[in-house]
């Protein structure tokens, strides 16, 4: 029986909490929370403990823990944890800054601790499937990709702005269905309501051999949008996130892929779980890094009005 924590159950980390607790071969020891009354509701509905301090619940002899607090506080949170001996999932993305990244992942490493990024969109079927299908070389070379991630702020998010609470989700997402790291990086970005950071970007990220990847994300639109298109020499491909969905088209045909639907998170964490019990899941860290650099070069781009190189 695997032993799981969660330190931070706001409106992402109470979902770990619950996957947790639903897990066959998982038990739920205890949450932490800074609001001590939203800490005793999730541990109520879910049947576990509550901790004050996220260092008493480490001190529980854990196997694994997510990390769902805010992203200015993932890496004092994580060296804690990692400091315990305790595998650890840290919400997306791995940290606010590069220094924290590169601390965090230097400190797992020589403790012996995974310490895998919580990019979910790899592990919705929708996603898998599409990269199945771009693997298989079914839409020919694929030379555009562009995402949609639209729809009302959550008051919840006060620590970043759009492109490192949303748009990380695509420059990831994009990333991997090409297996390739982006090039440079532009952005237009700009607040639509009086706050400290942006909140509506559009970002154009350069992969080699001239393919694109494009990134529209806002907390201005009334409804939610999740929509990604890949478009290749022999086809194109239409993805609905939140359906699971995935449309092909090649001017004479239009099909659906089929797909198994399943909550992203309910993979993301088997897959965690995985990388703890057999040491062999690959859990790019290293990935988290270069999407944390890509959305620092996406935020400086608009800042400064120029094209950025996305380096090392």
């Amino acid at each position: 029986m695997m032993k799981a924590g969660v330190i931070g159950v706001g409106a992402m980390g109470q979902h770990h909490a619950r996957v947790y607790h639903e897990m066959d071969g998982v038990e739920l020891i205890g949450v932490s929370d800074i609001d001590q009354g939203r800490a005793e509701e999730i541990a109520t509905m879910y049947d576990t403990q509550v901790f004050n301090d996220y260092r008493k619940l480490l001190s529980c002899d854990l196997d694994l823990v997510s990390v769902a607090v805010p992203t200015t506080l993932h890496r004092n949170v994580a060296m804690d944890v990692i400091s315990a001996g305790v595998h650890l999932l840290v919400e997306k993305p791995i940290a606010s800054t590069l220094e924290d990244a590169d601390e965090m992942i230097s400190a797992a490493k020589d403790a012996g601790v995974r310490l895998m990024v919580g990019h979910i969109e790899r592990f919705n079927p929708a996603v898998t499937r599409l990269k199945e299908i771009i693997d298989s070389g079914m839409l020919g070379d694929i030379v555009s990709i562009s995402a949609r991630r639209v729809g009302p702020h959550n008051p919840r998010i006060r620590d970043v702005g759009i492109i490192m609470d949303l748009g990380v989700h695509d420059i990831d997402t994009i990333s991997y269905l090409y297996n390739e790291k982006a090039e440079s990086v532009y952005a237009i970005a700009g607040n639509g309501l009086p706050e400290i950071h942006e909140n509506h970007a559009g970002i154009l990220m350069q992969f080699g051999r001239g393919r694109a990847g494009m990134i529209d994300v806002n907390w201005l639109t009334p409804h939610k949008v999740r929509m990604l298109t890949a478009v290749g020499t022999d086809g194109v491909a239409y993805l609905d996130y939140i359906a699971q969905t995935l449309e092909l088209h090649d001017g004479d045909w239009i099909g659906s892929a089929k797909i198994e639907e399943k909550e992203p998170l309910v993979n993301e964490l088997e897959y965690f779980i995985g990388t703890v019990v057999n040491q062999r899941n690959r859990i790019f860290e290293d990935d988290g890094r270069y999407v944390l650099k890509t959305a620092l070069a996406a935020i400086r781009s608009y800042q400064e009005g120029r094209l950025v190189r996305v380096e090392g």
